[in-house]
């Protein structure tokens, strides 16, 4: 996500001008944007026209600015758009004021959103910003006597090393150590969330069980996908697979999944944690949570006056900000996200037990 422009406005609210990148950063503004927003964007429009100089044929499409009030957001994943519907409130053609129109907004669509940003919401543009801004993956490939790392971030591809050590016999070989060595060097530097390391053979088996060995902090992290050939050609068949993709995901719900299973073990063992919008809100107030749990659709719809709470959902989210707590937004779409759903949507990890 790139942020384009910031101004100030009237009231509290703020308008913010953002360029998604990648459909991650289209997923999240599924979940900033909500009904009363005004989002402004170019666009086409059918205008229907019946004149002396243009025969009746039902509209034409022209191009336009428009702003809308908003009422309806849809993530269409498998078509790569956000479809963002409202009534337009401003436009470069008066005479379409009044209208019902939906943006469709995909990767690199520039999008002007005007709210009164919640603190949360602020915070997920930052995440997606910083995404956009520092690798999140690294692709090592590696055969015999070569190896290349790329970086992998929303923006693009790019390569960082290029490490050749012949090896096997002659006047010139070098121990295979030699580049795994180097390799680990390099990757340990990138210092990305997660590692893909592929290639043809064996070869980067043996250069896994070195890296586990001599750089942990990187093994960990590492996934092993078989590719038919090292550098630029290794690294298409890695993203040509969804390999990156897959990686992450794992690494975005990862997080997710260490809170769960925290919050569950607590929960069984009677200790510091609870759930249920009451019992939350009223950890909250005696500022006992260290860490919020809440649900991206339950919050969408608490704050839309769709649910079914008796507490103002902006309120609890200030609340634990306020007295230094820490809020992370779960997504209903995996599984962490599912078990927190059957909690009620809302829990928390407490510093004391209120009782």
């Amino acid at each position: 996500m790139r942020i384009a422009d910031r101004q100030q406005r009237e009231g509290g609210r703020e308008r913010i001008t953002v360029v998604p990148e990648s459909l991650d950063d289209l997923w999240h503004l599924t979940y900033v944007l909500e009904p009363g927003d005004r989002v402004g964007g170019d666009t086409t429009r059918r205008i229907q026209r019946n004149d002396d100089k243009t025969r009746d044929t039902g509209g034409e499409r022209e191009h336009m600015w428009v702003e809308l009030a908003v009422d309806d957001i849809e993530f269409a994943k498998f078509a790569n758009r956000l479809r963002v519907g409202g009534e337009i409130v401003d436009c470069s053609r008066e005479d379409q004021l009044g209208f019902h129109h939906t943006l469709n907004v995909e990767e690199h669509t520039e999008l002007e959103v005007e709210k009164i940003w919640q603190t949360d919401q602020l915070e997920r543009l930052k995440e997606a910003v910083e995404a956009t801004e520092n690798p999140d993956v690294a692709v090592a490939t590696v055969e015999e006597g070569e190896a290349y790392v790329h970086t992998v971030a929303q923006y693009g591809v790019e390569e960082r090393a290029a490490i050749t050590k012949p090896t096997g016999k002659g006047e010139y070989a070098r121990p295979r150590e030699e580049l795994f060595d180097e390799l680990g060097v390099v990757l340990d530097r990138t210092d990305a969330e997660a590692v893909i390391l592929a290639g043809p053979g064996f070869t980067k088996q043996d250069a896994l069980d070195y890296i586990e060995e001599e750089y942990p902090s990187v093994g960990e992290r590492v996934t092993v996908v078989d590719t038919s050939a090292a550098g630029g050609r290794g690294v298409h068949e890695v993203l040509k697979r969804g390999a990156v993709e897959e990686v992450q995901t794992e690494t975005r719900i990862a997080k997710e999944a260490e809170l769960i299973d925290e919050l569950t073990e607590r929960i069984a063992e009677g200790a510091k944690a609870t759930y249920g919008i009451e019992q939350t809100m009223e950890a909250a107030e005696f500022g006992a949570i260290d860490q919020l749990l809440v649900l991206d659709e339950r919050l969408r719809a608490e704050r839309a006056d769709e649910g079914d709470w008796d507490v103002d959902a902006n309120e609890l989210v200030r609340t634990v900000e306020q007295k230094g707590g820490e809020v992370t937004v779960f997504s209903g779409e995996f599984d962490p996200g599912q078990q927190l759903r059957n909690l009620g949507g809302v829990a928390a990890l407490l510093r004391y037990r209120l009782n």
